[in-house]
């Protein structure tokens, strides 16, 4: 008995030593997995920019799971480092980006059965439903008309919260509301540019563009499945974004337009800190939430202490890159509070007449005249060097990734497409001139990725925004496969630079699945040249699946 005691033990040990190994391993297995912590998915450090040895023959891909990934927007991200967030004030939806080390460098891959996207103006009403595999909007909001499930697509009968006969009359109803002759919502071209808060799918948005008017959808990454997806799907310019706790990224007197339906947010919470964020964006005489002043007169006639206080006049109410909403009154300059009125002309002339904050940056008209004169040659050329890989509707969604004046963007009006245009915000901050010419577009970072799901870009023009981030020794080849993540399939990247740096993205090109168009400004036959001509390397990203997708479609 006691021999048998003794041999019992050992076993009894072993016994327990497996069962401890397989809970460790399947704990670290579960982990890896919730983790996407591979070695396929993550680097430590980025790959060497212009180090031959170091370019890759190939980039791995992400795990499937990861194909609507946004780094900088990743709840599982926020869950796995346990950010100490604010739940109350939406901080969980605003930005919070991967350090270096968990940053991913591999290629986002489409989901299964995904198909070239629909062209605009079909797109404004069906999408293909594989592209974005979501139908709980169709059934969540079915008496409200946003979707519909029609086989292999998914259509948009332009309902809305508060308009389920249709985004087009609700317009009409708002126009009238408002006074607008013929009920025009434009106003004859006096109202342009509108914000959508909790937007939905962007129908608002989307009926709003027949009458010559632009809005910037905004909408947070929430338990609304992927609306800002279903809205860039469409060809609807949009934004993920959230009233939060930081200064949304648009200029002081963005929009003539506010527009909110049933968007359920508190506005009067935290001193009212939403309403006055929404006011700060409000150009003069904006509407429908309230008539806001042309000058500061009745701000400064108030009594002293009257809340909420005007902001201090140090506060610049351009500077919004991660800097935090304040609860008061944002003051208008000395100079827009002499004119008492925005100074703008009506759209159309309004993209090409100078705007009066020209003089904020010291720029002359001659200046702006000659920055769209330059921009209008660089586009016939950009065209002609694509020449015929593009149609009249191959390209909807552009992103103009340093847009400076918004001189590219309106180098393209006479085609159907609309311009996300992004001012690095360690630049000049010219997104107010783009706003006042009755354009787009968001202050961004470039060492970090973007707002927006992938695959959502036909277009992205890269002017000298990679020898910017050499500069600032961020790092190129991350920015490449942000780049990759943004393009939707069979999309097209304009790559204006150094002819150094050209020639390095171009030694990318097989790993990155991406194939050259046309070059310019270059020697192929010889490394002679002038590395401060302007080169300009247009790209093509192919169509590829993997091989779950393959598997899965067939």
């Amino acid at each position: 008995m006691a021999r048998g005691r003794a041999d019992g033990k050992p076993r009894k040990r072993l016994v327990a030593t497996v069962l401890v190994l397989v809970i460790v391993g399947a704990l670290f297995y579960l982990n890896s997995r919730e983790s996407g912590s591979s070695s396929i998915e993550h680097g430590s450090k980025s790959l060497q920019f212009g180090d031959e040895s170091a370019i890759p023959k190939t980039i791995p891909v992400c795990d499937d799971r990861h194909s609507e990934l946004i780094p900088c927007l990743d709840r599982n991200f926020i869950y796995q480092t346990r950010l100490k967030l604010d739940l109350t004030l939406m901080e969980h939806y605003e930005r919070h980006c991967p350090m270096p080390e968990r940053r991913y460098n591999c290629l986002i891959p489409p989901p299964p059965g995904y198909k070239i996207p629909i062209k605009w103006p079909k797109s404004r009403d069906q999408v293909w439903r594989a592209n974005i595999p979501h139908t709980h909007l169709a059934t969540e909001k079915s008496d409200q008309r946003w979707m519909v499930v029609k086989g292999e697509k998914i259509v948009f009968p332009g309902g809305g919260t508060h308009f389920h006969y249709g985004a087009d009359k609700y317009i009409a109803s708002v126009a009238n509301m408002l006074n607008f002759p013929d009920n025009n919502i434009n106003n004859g071209g006096r109202l342009r540019n509108v914000f959508d808060v909790g937007c939905g799918v962007a129908s608002f948005g989307g009926y709003l563009l027949s009458s010559n008017v632009i809005a910037m959808s905004l909408a947070p990454n929430d338990v609304h499945e992927n609306q800002i997806q279903f809205a860039l799907e469409r060809g609807i310019p949009a934004y993920l974004g959230v009233l939060g706790t930081l200064r949304l990224p648009y200029p002081s007197r963005s929009f003539e337009l506010a527009h909110c339906s049933r968007c359920r947010i508190d506005w009067l919470q935290r001193d009212g800190i939403l309403l006055l964020e929404l006011d700060r964006t409000a150009k003069k005489n904006q509407t429908v939430i309230w008539v806001k002043p042309l000058t500061n007169d009745c701000y400064l006639k108030r009594e002293p202490d009257t809340q909420p206080p005007l902001c201090s006049p140090d506060d610049d109410p351009d500077a919004v890159w991660k800097v935090k909403m304040q609860a008061c009154i944002t003051r208008y300059s000395d100079q827009m509070h002499r004119i008492k009125g925005s100074g703008l002309a009506p759209w159309p002339a309004r993209l090409t007449t100078p705007p009066p904050r020209l003089a904020d940056f010291n720029y002359s008209t001659a200046m702006f005249e000659t920055d769209m004169e330059y921009w209008q040659k660089e586009v016939a050329n950009y065209w002609n060097m694509l020449g015929n890989k593009i149609k009249p509707d191959t390209i909807r969604n552009v992103m103009d990734m340093k847009a400076n004046l918004g001189s590219f963007a309106a180098a393209l009006k006479d085609k159907d497409v609309w311009v996300m245009n992004v001012v690095p915000e360690n630049g000049p901050n010219t997104l107010k001139i783009i706003y006042d010419r009755g354009l787009l577009g968001t202050v961004h970072n470039w060492c970090e990725a973007f707002s927006t799901y992938p695959r959502t870009y036909d277009l992205l023009h890269a002017w000298t925004i990679f020898s910017d981030i050499i500069e600032r020794e961020c790092s190129p080849e991350d920015l490449l496969i942000e780049m990759d993540r943004i393009l939707r399939p069979k999309g097209f990247i304009i790559v204006h630079d150094k002819r150094s740096v050209v020639l390095s993205i171009k030694k990318f090109l097989p790993a990155l699945h991406w194939v050259q168009v046309a070059i310019s400004n270059v020697d192929q036959d010889s490394d002679r040249g002038n590395d401060d001509d302007n080169t300009v390397l247009i790209i093509q990203k192919k169509i590829w699946l993997t091989s779950e997708s393959i598997r899965v479609s067939e």
